[in-house]
């Protein structure tokens, strides 16, 4: 169980572990100009099975493509759309909760398609930026991680899924002062 998360998102990590990605694009054709090495479906597919199983949660931060593909997950799946995920009726049957925008999990955690600048107020886990040159310095096991964000777009982390429990466990959020400690402490130097 990730005690860190709010009393909604708790059933997720009951069971198993809690796994996100971003960015599959399954089946889209401009894939191949965002990355010349981008992988088939099939194989992303195989990647993510090999770690995510029955009892887990699969959060997928938007953009996903042909949702057919996730059908070999048997996972309970939670979607984030994404700018290329047009409508949430699409994906209803695939996914067993989906959010329309960004999603606070936990004081200090919040999910997202795209990157949300802030401050230290929250640590933000994303996709949407397909750019891996500029991550290269930034990694961390494998996964581009900055001082308070993730960008778990596919191609960036080696079509790889992140573990947020051990991501806590070893410090993810460590650093994140959270919104009611800067607005606690905002208001006490007034």
């Amino acid at each position: 169980m990730i005690d860190t998360l709010y009393d909604k998102f708790k059933p997720w990590s009951a069971k198993g572990s809690v796994y996100i990605i971003s960015d599959t694009h399954f089946e889209d054709e401009d894939c191949k100009l965002m990355d010349v090495n981008w992988i088939e479906p099939q194989e992303h597919i195989n990647i993510i099975k090999k770690v995510v199983h029955k009892c887990d949660t699969l959060i997928h931060l938007g953009d996903v493509g042909n949702p057919k593909w996730l059908e070999q997950i048997k996972a309970y799946k939670v979607l984030v759309m994404g700018n290329h995920d047009e409508t949430a009726t699409q994906f209803k049957s695939y996914f067993d909760e989906i959010y329309t925008g960004p999603v606070f999990i936990a004081e200090k955690i919040l999910l997202s398609h795209e990157p949300i600048i802030n401050g230290s107020a929250w640590y933000n886990i994303h996709g949407h930026d397909h750019d891996a040159s500029k991550y290269k310095e930034w990694k961390v096991d494998g996964f581009a991680e900055g001082w308070n964000d993730l960008n778990l777009a596919s191609n960036v982390v080696d079509y790889k899924v992140y573990n947020l429990g051990k991501g806590i466990k070893h410090g993810l959020i460590s650093n994140v002062d959270g919104v009611h400690r800067l607005t606690i402490d905002k208001a006490r130097n007034k």
